[in-house]
């Protein structure tokens, strides 16, 4: 049971914590400087962990690759937050714009930093081609996919836009998020994703490795927290407080 348990375990935790450090960080402006520092550092050490570690076919180098990938996800998401890599739009659509002009002024405000993950993907995706262990392409590119299905939900209207999580100077942003019920692109995005699970599930049917058996593991965990916070963007849930630790700043600050 441990070989199924404490990946997921594991998955959860750092999905919880690094999401409640990037929060934390990116609230504070004072750390931007050497939070950015560090997390380049770190880049470059799980790019090149990545690229190393991809011909290992033990646990070990699954739970590895897993944590490099979700270090490389992390600095994406600093750099954005952060405002270091945005897009060439600092400002919200028109108020008279259309939706077509609306999701274009989107797409540029948001450009360089979609060309920096694509960037990102492609390197580790190559580093990686053909080996072994590809636990840290696949959690990398999934986190990816999933995070587009989230801002075009966001685009298109969602219930809960998660202002929270909003740094000052982005407040701009809010301009491309509507708040609705639900929108059409919503039970596709769920049901590509149940289906994912679903899948990922009966390739756990016994005739994998142990490191086979870990990195699906990691994929489902993720997946499946992916397709959770896809239906709180529709449901009132107060996912927030998972963070209210990293929040807690926001809270005094707007108090005084």
């Amino acid at each position: 049971m441990s070989l199924y348990g404490a990946p997921a375990v594991y998955a959860l935790f750092v999905w919880w914590f690094s999401t409640g450090v990037i929060i934390w960080l990116d609230l504070r402006p004072a750390t931007f400087r050497w939070a950015m520092g560090v997390g380049t550092v770190l880049l470059g050490g799980a790019l090149w962990q990545l690229a190393s570690g991809s011909s290992d076919v033990s646990v070990g180098a699954a739970y590895a690759a897993f944590t490099w990938a979700v270090l490389a996800w992390g600095w994406q998401e600093m750099a954005f937050f952060m405002g270091y890599i945005t897009g060439p739009r600092r400002q919200g659509p028109p108020e008279s714009a259309s939706e077509w002009r609306r999701f274009i002024c989107g797409v540029q405000a948001c450009l360089w930093h979609e060309l920096s993950i694509a960037a990102t993907a492609f390197i580790i995706v190559a580093a990686t081609w053909g080996q072994p262990n590809q636990v840290g392409a696949w959690t990398f590119c999934l986190l990816w996919a999933m995070r587009q299905s989230a801002k075009l939900n966001f685009f298109l209207g969602v219930l809960n836009l998660g202002e929270q999580f909003i740094p000052p100077h982005l407040s701009y942003l809010r301009g491309y998020m509507r708040r609705r019920p639900m929108n059409r692109l919503f039970p596709l995005s769920v049901a590509i994703g149940t289906i994912g699970i679903v899948a990922l599930l009966l390739r756990l049917d016994g005739s994998l490795t142990d490191t086979q058996v870990t990195g699906t593991v990691f994929l489902l965990t993720m997946l499946s927290l992916a397709v959770i916070e896809h239906w709180v963007l529709i449901l009132p849930i107060p996912f927030a407080r998972l963070w209210g630790w990293a929040l807690a700043w926001r809270k005094t600050t707007a108090t005084t």
